[in-house]
């Protein structure tokens, strides 16, 4: 039992508290109009912090991640979003090609 309560606690405190907050909001959405301005401003702000946490993931690298040159980074966030487009704006095959792209540059440039 002393192995798995580290996990035990990890879901109590961690996932629980969060899922009910998340089934609140999805009770509370479920009654709102898709074409509302208050959902189209809240969707505005979700994409506006997302791009932000991104754009910092790429400008201010730490870790493994900041031993692949910028413009590597810059260049797999552009092919990801060329993939989005041309594959009928599928976001997984956006998130996928920039994946590709960097895995594939990291090999080549790291430094």
């Amino acid at each position: 039992m002393s192995e798995l309560s580290p996990y035990i606690v990890l879901v109590l405190v961690g996932f629980l508290p969060n899922e009910i907050w998340r089934a609140f909001g999805l009770v509370l959405a479920s009654g709102l109009n898709e074409k509302s301005e208050i959902v189209l401003w809240s969707r505005a702000v979700a994409t506006a912090i997302l791009a932000g946490v991104i754009s910092k993931l790429i400008l201010f690298a730490s870790g493994d991640l900041a031993a692949i040159p910028l413009w590597v980074r810059i260049g797999a966030a552009l092919c990801g979003f060329v993939g989005f487009l041309a594959i009928r704006r599928s976001l997984f095959a956006g998130v996928l090609i920039a994946e590709l792209a960097l895995l594939a540059g990291g090999f080549v440039f790291a430094q």
